[in-house]
């Protein structure tokens, strides 16, 4: 009995001493785990700050993790300002292109009128006219180019406020209401009311560019509706087409930039109305997307903010 009383506490001795180790070993490494976060909280709140600098320089782990932060930095800030310099390198050479084909554009286009106002043989006036509508290509081209480049790079800005949207729309529909009575395509624009969240001239641009395609793959004396749907984070603006509609696998690209489709090829256009009108909406916090079953026409509905972005 003596014996089993001396190996009982011998074993409670024992279990006490792990158990006080255990504890202790338990404090340690949370103290130790404790300091290391609170490093690396410190590391990132100074690489956020752009002020990490490595320094510890030993063989620990910690040592290996500074270096590899610090590497990490260093190679943002460099690759950060090789994108300001890339970006100050188009907007240079997108003000170049601007000012050098203005004048030269302007002039054919003046000089091609000037020519089919004067009295040409018919082999000369159908030269004539195939020269302006290329000049007039050639304007929308290198406009379009621009207008691109420049929403990509920043130089153009889009100021989002909260506006009525119906007299946006109206200003958009008043842009492509000549080409769609040359066409007898007739637009139907339901009474709109509510307010968003928009750039007045930027999103304009976009829903005409919308139209526009809506009038040109439209067939004659056809009709185009426009619709509005108020939800409690979006206002909804829908424009409905009776046009040979978009392939379900085409959907998904139409937004590229230069994307034509093969239905497409025979209509004027190069593939960048649509982008830009999705590059537009995205600047401002809102999005465009599209309903279509090929054969029966297509709505492409517009998103826009009913509060302000970034709220």
């Amino acid at each position: 009995m003596r014996l089993n009383s001396e190996v009982m506490i011998w074993l409670f001795c024992a279990a006490a001493v792990v158990t006080a180790a255990a504890f202790v070993w338990a404090a340690v490494s949370h103290r130790r785990i404790q300091k290391l976060y609170d490093r690396l909280d410190s590391m990132l709140n100074k690489a956020i700050s752009g002020t990490f600098q490595e320094a510890c320089f030993d063989e620990t782990r910690q040592s290996e993790l500074e270096n590899k932060l610090y590497r990490y930095v260093k190679l943002t800030r460099m690759s950060a300002r090789q994108q300001k310099e890339d970006q100050e390198r188009v907007r240079t050479l997108i003000s170049d292109i601007s000012h050098q084909t203005k004048t030269p554009i302007a002039n054919s286009l003046l000089y091609s009128e000037l020519l089919l106002e004067q009295p040409l043989p018919e082999e000369g006036r159908d030269c004539a006219d195939a020269l302006h509508v290329q000049v007039k290509k050639l304007d929308f081209l290198i406009q379009a180019l621009i207008k691109s480049s420049r929403l990509e790079s920043g130089v153009i800005a889009v100021y989002p406020r909260e506006e009525e949207v119906s007299p946006m729309v109206r200003q958009a529909v008043a842009q492509a209401a000549l080409k769609a009575e040359l066409k007898g395509v007739v637009i139907h624009c339901e009474q709109m009311a509510g307010r968003a969240f928009f750039d007045r001239k930027w999103t304009a641009e976009a829903l005409y560019n919308l139209l526009d395609n809506a009038v040109k793959y439209s067939p004659p004396n056809c009709s185009i509706r426009i619709s509005a749907t108020e939800y409690p984070m979006f206002y909804r603006i829908d424009i409905a087409d009776e046009g040979k509609g978009i392939p379900e696998e085409e959907q998904t690209l139409i937004f590229a930039r230069f994307y034509r489709s093969q239905d497409a090829a025979q209509e004027e256009g190069i593939g960048i109305g649509l982008y830009l009108t999705r590059e537009i909406l995205k600047k401002q916090g809102g999005y465009v997307k599209v309903r279509s079953e090929y054969g029966k026409g297509s709505v492409f509905s517009v998103f826009l903010l009913r509060e302000k972005p970034g709220k």
